[in-house]
C-alpha cells in the first residue's frame, strides 16, 4: 500500500518547487510553534513539568559522566530520591551510574578546609571556633545515581508525543533510503532493545567505519516508528559530527521539527511533536524559527529521497 501524502500540498517537479516547499515548510513551522505554546499552557504539560522540577540539575561535568556511562539516560536520581520523591525503586541487579557529589561542611574562613583537615594543616586561623564557621564546598566524593529505566514502581507522568495515522509503506521507504542518505539503519525488536526509554539513537557505526548508525526500537505504531526514523535521520544529517552537550536541546528541537514536517508531508498526524519540543525548549519555542533554514533544508532532502524511493517501489 502506498504512503498517503498530505493531499493539501503537492511539490511537483517545476522551477518553483523549491520556493513552494520553503513556503509550505515555513507555514508548518509557524503552526508547530503555536502548537508548542498551547502545549506549554496545558495541564498535562504543567503536571509533567512539576515532576521534572524535582530532578536535580546536574553540572556539566556530571552530565558528561552520566552520558559516558549510560548514553540513554533521561531522568536520573539517587537511590533514596527515587523512593522518597517518586515512589520508585531501583531494580535488583542494576549497576549505579557514578558522579561527583559536592561535600558541603563547615569551612575555615582562611584556608577553606573542613575542621578535620584544618587541624592537620599549617593554617593558624583561630579567631572563631570551628562550630561558628560558615558552611562551604570543601571537595567532592563519588556518589551513585540511577536512570529511570533502572527503576520500577509508580509511573511518572509522560507526554503523548507519538505520531499517528496510516503509515502505508513509509517505514519500508525510509529503510530503503538509508544508502542514499549514507546511513546504516536497524529496526531492533523491543525485547532486544538496550537503550532504555529512548525510541531511537544515532551513533557512529564503529571506530573503523564512521558512517552514522541509526537504530530504532520496533513497535506496533508504524506511524510513530516512521517519525522516529525521520528524527534519527535528521540527527545523522545535521549533528553526526557535533558533540557539544550545551547544544543538545537545540539539536533535539531541530531533529523533531524535521520529523514533524516530513511526517506531516507523508500524511501522518505529528501534532504530538509540540509536546516533544515543549519538553526540550520549554522556555523558548522561538528556537524552532531561528533554525528554520537548517530544518527546511534537511526536511527537503528527506522528502526528495522519499519521493525517489516511492517511485521505485512496485505498485
Amino acid at each position: 500500500m502506498a504512503t498517503t501524502r498530505d493531499s493539501s500540498v503537492s511539490f511537483d517537479q517545476t522551477d518553483t518547487r523549491s520556493d513552494e516547499m520553503n513556503s509550505t515548510i515555513e507555514q508548518w513551522i509557524d503552526e508547530l510553534v503555536a502548537g508548542v505554546d498551547d502545549a506549554q499552557a496545558s495541564a498535562e504539560f504543567q503536571e509533567w513539568l512539576d515532576v521534572q522540577s524535582r530532578f536535580h540539575d546536574y553540572s556539566y561535568r556530571n552530565t558528561l559522566l552520566i552520558k559516558r556511562q549510560c548514553p540513554e539516560a533521561t531522568r536520573v536520581a539517587g537511590y533514596r530520591t527515587w523512593q522518597e520523591e517518586f515512589d520508585r525503586y531501583v531494580t535488583e541487579g542494576e549497576s549505579a551510574i557514578w558522579i561527583w557529589a559536592p561535600i558541603i561542611t563547615k569551612q575555615c574562613p582562611e584556608c577553606e578546609s573542613s575542621p578535620s583537615y584544618h587541624e592537620d594543616s599549617d593554617c593558624e586561623y583561630d579567631e572563631t571556633p570551628p562550630e561558628e564557621w560558615s558552611e562551604g564546598l570543601v571537595g567532592f566524593k563519588p556518589a551513585p545515581v540511577f536512570d529511570v529505566s533502572q527503576t520500577e514502581g509508580e509511573p511518572l507522568p509522560d507526554l503523548d508525543t507519538e505520531a499517528t495515522g496510516d503509515a502505508g509503506d513509509l517505514v519500508e521507504q525510509l529503510t530503503a533510503a538509508a544508502d542514499d542518505l549514507g546511513v546504516t539503519v536497524r529496526i531492533v525488536p523491543a525485547e532486544e532493545w538496550t537503550h532504555g526509554e529512548a525510541k531511537g539513537i544515532c551513533e557512529q557505526l564503529s571506530l573503523v567505519d564512521v558512517q552514522p548508525l541509526v537504530e530504532v526500537r520496533d513497535r506496533e505504531n508504524e506511524a510513530d516508528l516512521a517519525r522516529t526514523l525521520i528524527h534519527e535521520y535528521a540527527h545523522a544529517l545535521l549533528h553526526f559530527d557535533v558533540d557539544d552537550d550545551t547544544e543538545r536541546a537545540k539539536r533535539e528541537v531541530e531533529a523533531e521539527a524535521v520529523a514533524y514536517v516530513v511526517g506531516r508531508y507523508c500524511g501522518l498526524d505529528t501534532s504530538g511533536s509540540a509536546f516533544y519540543l515543549a519538553a526540550w525548549e520549554s522556555d523558548d519555542s522561538e528556537v524552532v524559527r531561528e533554525r528554520l533554514g537548517r530544518i527546511s533544508r534537511t526536511a527537503e532532502e528527506l522528502i526528495d529521497v522519499l519521493e525517489s524511493e516511492s517511485s521505485s517501489l512496485p505498485d
